[in-house]
This record gives structure tokens, C-alpha cells and sequence, in this order.
């Protein structure tokens, strides 16, 4: 089909198709390659085109019956799937007993059962003995404070005072702001137990012998401490 062996066209009649070939004689007739050049001698395509066309259109055509059928093989054994396992269902979170309702619930009850003995347990000091107020804010000691709190289940600073207060009839601004400007300002060496101790953004109890119960801040509890302030505001409501 070509010239010097290099060029050959394979015909497979029985699929119509046309493979060509470009150098696949053997090595002994491969094209020379030019040193000079360092080009490939050139093939004339234009010709082989040619013949694969006429070959092409003289290859039979290959067709299939239009009822014609196939079967595939079934494996011997069949093919069984087992499910994955049910992930294990997580424990339920146990039930979380916040500071608030458990000291709530506990001073309710101890409160309803025996009072003098709750009041008993608390370290009051005793210049603070036969003072209404302190001895109900005494109650509450252990009380978390909570910012904006007003009730036993949590106080913040001002909270607690009117929420003391009110217990002995005495109705005090909400706020420690407004709390500083109520009743009548007193000395330091006049001060008495249940009188309010008052600071900017502060307000607190005095509980005598320079103790005061206060509401302190976040993550502390109602306590009687130490007072703390230099030069502290005392005040007398009752």
C-alpha cells in the first residue's frame, strides 16, 4: 500500500475499522534519519488519508440484530450487607443544681422548721445584737449575688438592702445610686448597726464594731466582712 515499506495500512475488514501505522517496519527498513537536519524524513499523509478512505468505504458493515440478547453471570454465593451497628445513645446530662435553688430551697426549709437555730448558726458579730435589721439580713448569708438579683435566689448589692428593708416596713430605691440619697447622713463614730454604708456604685449594711453585710460582687456570696472603704457614706433610714 506504500512506497519502501514505511508507510502501511491494516485493514480489519471484520470491524470496519482502520488501523495505520507510521514506521512500524521493522528496524532494518526504518526510515533513515537526516543528521543534517535532524528531521524525521517526511511521510506523505495526504496519500495514506486517501487509502484509509477507500478502505474504509470497501470494509463491510458490521450490524446487530435487533432482538439480539445478553445474560450476565450471577455469583455463586449471594451477596449479603450487614448494616452498621446503632451508634450507643449518649447518657442524658445529670440534672444541674444551681448555688441559687439550692440555697433557696434550703434556707425556705430551714426558715419553715427551726429559724432560731438557722439564726444561730450565723456568725453575727455582736455589736450588731438587738438590731431588727441586721438580724434579718443575717438570714441570708450564703445568698450568691446575681447582678439585678432582688430575692433570696440571688442579690446584687442594692437588691439586698431594700430587699432587707422592706421586711421592716422602709422602702428603699432600687438602685445603690438613689440609695445614697435617702435618710439622714450620720458620722462615722455615730454610726449604728443597721445603717447604710454608702459608696459610688456601692451600698451595704453596718453591722457595728466596723462590720458591715453586704452583697460583694460576682462569684461572692452575702457575708459580713470587714469594712473596706476609706471613707465610706453611713446613712440612717430606720
Amino acid at each position: 500500500m506504500s512506497t519502501a515499506g514505511r508507510r502501511t495500512a491494516v485493514v480489519a475488514a471484520s470491524s470496519g475499522l482502520i488501523v495505520s501505522m507510521i514506521g512500524a517496519a521493522a528496524p532494518a527498513t526504518a526510515a533513515p534519519v537526516d543528521n543534517e537536519s535532524g528531521k524525521l524524513n517526511a511521510v506523505d499523509l495526504s496519500a495514506l488519508t486517501a487509502q484509509a478512505r477507500q478502505a474504509l468505504e470497501a470494509a463491510p458493515a458490521v450490524t446487530v440484530a435487533a432482538d439480539a440478547a445478553f445474560t450476565i453471570e450471577q455469583a455463586q454465593a449471594p451477596v449479603t450487607v450487614t448494616p452498621a451497628p446503632e451508634p450507643e445513645p449518649e447518657p442524658d446530662p445529670e440534672p444541674v443544681r444551681t448555688q441559687q435553688t439550692s440555697r433557696s430551697q434550703e434556707r425556705q426549709s430551714t426558715q419553715s422548721e427551726a429559724p432560731a437555730q438557722q439564726e444561730a448558726s450565723v456568725d453575727v458579730p455582736a455589736s450588731a445584737y438587738g438590731s431588727t435589721i441586721v438580724s434579718i439580713a443575717a438570714r441570708y448569708v450564703g445568698v450568691p449575688y446575681v447582678y439585678g438579683g432582688t430575692t433570696p435566689d440571688g442579690f446584687d448589692c442594692s437588691g439586698f438592702t431594700s430587699y432587707v428593708y422592706a421586711q421592716v416596713g422602709i422602702s428603699l430605691p432600687r438602685t445603690s445610686g438613689a440609695q445614697g440619697s435617702v435618710g439622714t447622713k450620720v458620722s462615722r463614730d455615730q454610726a449604728q448597726p443597721g445603717d447604710l454604708i454608702w459608696t459610688p456604685g456601692h451600698v451595704a449594711i453596718y453591722a457595728g464594731d466596723n462590720m458591715m453585710i453586704d452583697a460583694p460582687r460576682p462569684g461572692k456570696t452575702i457575708q459580713f466582712r470587714q469594712i473596706w472603704q476609706s471613707n465610706p457614706t453611713f446613712i440612717r433610714v430606720a
